[in-house]
Formats: C-alpha cells, structure tokens, sequence
C-alpha cells in the first residue's frame, strides 16, 4: 500500500513541478490559462459597471477558480517530503496568498481590500515559464542579471548622483524665472524625469542657459539607457558560450530545480531524482 501511495505521489509530483513530459506540459498550459483567466475577472471586477451588470458571475467564477487553486496548493504540498520547504518558499507563500481571498470574505463584508492579494496570482507565470523552450533563457537572464548585478549598481550610483549635479545646477539656472525649479529635491526631480526621457512638462526651463543644459542631458539619457542594456547582453554572451542544458525537473526532497538532462540525484541535496 506504502509503495503504491508513493509511486502515485511520484507521478502527481512529476506532473505539477515538472514540464518534460506530455502531462506535465498540459498541467502547466491549464494552469496558465486559469491564472490569466483570474487576473482578467479580477480587472473586470474592479470596473463598476462591469460588476453591477455581471456581479454573479463574476463570484462563481472567482470561486471556481478558488477551488481549483486550493486543490492545486494542497496537492503540491502532500507530494514533496519535506511540504514546510513549499510552504514557507517564496512561490508557496504566493499560492497561499493568491487563494485566501475568497476564503476571507466570509470573515469580512467587504473584500474588495483583498484584489492585491488575488492579483498576485500573476507572479506564478514565472513558474508557469519553466516550459522547455523558456528554460534556458529565463535561467540565463537570472544569472546574467546576478553576475553583473555589481556593474549596474555602479551604474545606477553614477546616475543618481548625475542627476543630483544637474538638478542643482539648474535650480542655480532657473530658480529666479518662476518656472518650476522652486527648491533642489524639485529640481532634482526635473533632471530624473528629463534624463530618462520621460518628459512629462510640468517643469520646463525658460532661460536661454537653461534650455541648452537641458538639451544636453535629453541627448545623454538617450546613451545612458542603453547602458544597463549592453551590461546585461555581455553577461548573458558570456554565460551562453558555457552554457550547460538543463531540464524542468524538480527535487521532491528540496524542490530543487535546474537539473542538468541525465542527472539522477539532486546537485542540492543529492537525493534521487524522479524517474521513469
């Protein structure tokens, strides 16, 4: 009976944490679309007229797929060794987060407070993304995004600080000619959105000086986006040239992920990997 309860486990883990097989791939691509079928209900919820005319269907709807979510969350936890590992994981305190919702409101009249809540559903297209072909890609941007994560800190420093110079400057340019820049932080403020060619027109120079300084920096915010840009794609060259191919299947001990194809035991913990 033991064996029999743990071969089921083994194939339900397969199928919800992993996305290398048939069923495994379908589990995902359902999930997928009920989380984007939430997250459309729950903008459709927040439009008044849309509410008052479908308000019904809209509860059913959203407990439908309350369900279907609490039956998903208690179903990844009874299939790893370890559920608390799940739990208290950062996409197990979403799921949690995401299903409660509806579960709140017969506690509380209103639960209008709780869209934020349900609206976190989104952060599981991350997960959902494990697919095949997303796999390697997602996986390479994390660790370009990590190995240069020190380069555009000192970017970002280099532009703050950029942009303090500048809206000082201008503070010192324009503060006399009533048009906007009435303290440092304001101005400060101007530079930023200027600098990222935001522009959105609530402060403007009017002096002839202060025109050309801000001519300068419209030109240099063009260069300086690109930046973290070219930071990134470095990394991610880098990365790709050692680039090593791994697979969606997942640790039922530690919920490791990242595998490489082939591996029969966990790199983290080094227990046995679920096999055919």
């Amino acid at each position: 009976m033991n064996n029999l309860t743990s071969k089921w486990q083994k194939k339900l883990h397969e199928i919800i944490y992993e996305a290398d097989t048939p069923a495994g791939k379908l589990f995902d691509v359902v999930l997928l679309i009920v989380i984007l079928t939430s997250i459309i209900l729950v903008m459709l919820e927040s439009v008044n007229s849309i509410d008052t005319k479908y308000h019904n269907f809209l509860v059913v709807s959203e407990w439908i797929i309350t369900i279907l979510f609490s039956i998903e969350y208690i179903a990844r936890v009874i299939t790893v060794k370890k559920p608390w590992k799940y739990v208290f994981s950062f996409y197990g305190i979403v799921d949690l987060l995401s299903t409660i919702p509806m579960y709140l409101s017969f506690f509380f009249v209103s639960s209008s407070s709780f869209v934020a809540f349900r609206a976190l559903r989104l952060l599981r297209v991350f997960r959902i993304l494990k697919l095949t072909r997303y796999i390697g890609a997602s996986t390479n941007f994390v660790r370009a995004l990590k190995t240069s994560r020190a380069k555009i800190a000192v970017f970002l420093s280099f532009v703050i600080i950029l942009c303090i110079i500048l809206g000082t400057v201008m503070y010192l340019v324009e503060s006399e000619e009533g048009s906007g820049f009435t303290s440092i932080p304001r101005s400060v403020y101007w530079a930023i959105v200027t600098l990222t060619t935001v522009g959105y027109g609530d402060i403007a120079p009017a002096t002839p000086l202060g025109q050309f300084i801000a001519s300068l920096i419209m030109i240099m915010g063009y260069g300086i986006i690109a930046i973290p840009t070219g930071i990134v794609s470095s990394e991610m060259t880098k990365i790709k040239k050692h680039d090593v191919h791994t697979n969606t299947q997942s640790c039922p001990n530690c919920l490791a992920g990242n595998h490489r194809d082939g591996a029969h035991f966990c790199h983290n913990c080094g227990n046995i990997l679920n096999e055919e």
